[in-house]
Formats: structure tokens, sequence, C-alpha cells
């Protein structure tokens, strides 16, 4: 088997503190390692912050980078929906409500509230007739972030 789990996603961030804060607390995740490192790229000597987050520990455990450019500041803007190239993530959740409820306590912006929407499981390679609710949410940096719970 070619690929067993994704090992992670690595998110350039403009305020590393704001986006830590939506992770840990609207998400739920916990940081595991919150680090200044230094890579070489191009022969240019790059210097970030970057912050791992997880819900569990261990090996093939997928997790979150959260990266912010201590050498220079990041530029950019995140794709909209349906562009070429990443234009969100998705996570299983187990209550959707729940996070739902931190994000609007947060004033995190919510693309599309908690709904089933005629998505049948099959979608998410799963036998036929079951069902999935999902949300769509805004991080701080305007990514959008996708969290599908299933319907029992």
């Amino acid at each position: 088997m070619p690929i067993k789990n994704i090992s992670h996603i690595a998110i350039g961030v403009h305020q590393m503190d704001t986006s830590v804060a939506f992770w840990t607390d609207v998400v739920g995740l916990h940081v595991s390692l919150d680090a200044h490192e230094e890579f070489t790229l191009d022969g240019t000597l790059t210097r970030r912050r970057g912050v791992y987050l997880r819900e569990h520990e261990g090996a093939d455990e997928p997790f979150i980078v959260l990266d912010e450019g201590l050498s220079t500041p990041y530029a950019g803007e995140p794709k909209p929906l349906f562009q070429i190239g990443v234009h969100h993530f998705g996570f299983w959740v187990d209550d959707i409500d729940a996070i739902a409820a931190r994000a609007r306590a947060a004033g995190t912006p919510i693309v599309v509230e908690p709904s089933e929407q005629g998505v049948d499981t099959t979608a998410y390679g799963e036998p036929s007739g079951g069902r999935v609710r999902s949300m769509f949410v805004r991080d701080p940096d305007g990514n959008t972030i996708q969290f599908d719970q299933r319907v029992p």
C-alpha cells in the first residue's frame, strides 16, 4: 500500500496565537510541539515558528502544523472553494454541534451551518445508505475547514 494515512497538513498563518486559539479552543486539538525552526530552501535560510497540533499521539496519527514566517511574513490569500489547488480540508468529528457552538462563541465565520445535505456515505468510500452531517467554517486566515459527522 503506497499511502497509509495523512501525515500532516501544514497551514501558513499570519498571527500564530490567534490561529492556535482556533485550533485548540474551537476545534479541540492540543499543542504537541511549539518550536522555532530553521530550513534552508533554495540556498536561503528560512526561519519559522511551527506549532504542531494533534487529537491523538502516536505513530501514523495525522496532525496539523501551523506555520508562521519569522524571516519574512507570509503573503497570499487562501483559495476560494472549488478552485484549482487545495481549497479546503475536511475532518471527521464526533460532535459537530459542539464545534459549531464553540465557533459561534468565538466569532468564527460559519460558511455552511451543520446540515445533512443528502450526502450518502458512498462519497466517503463507505457502504451506501449511511448519512453524513457537514459544516464549513473559515479559520482566522480565511481557509475553509469542513467538519463531517456520521449520522447514526
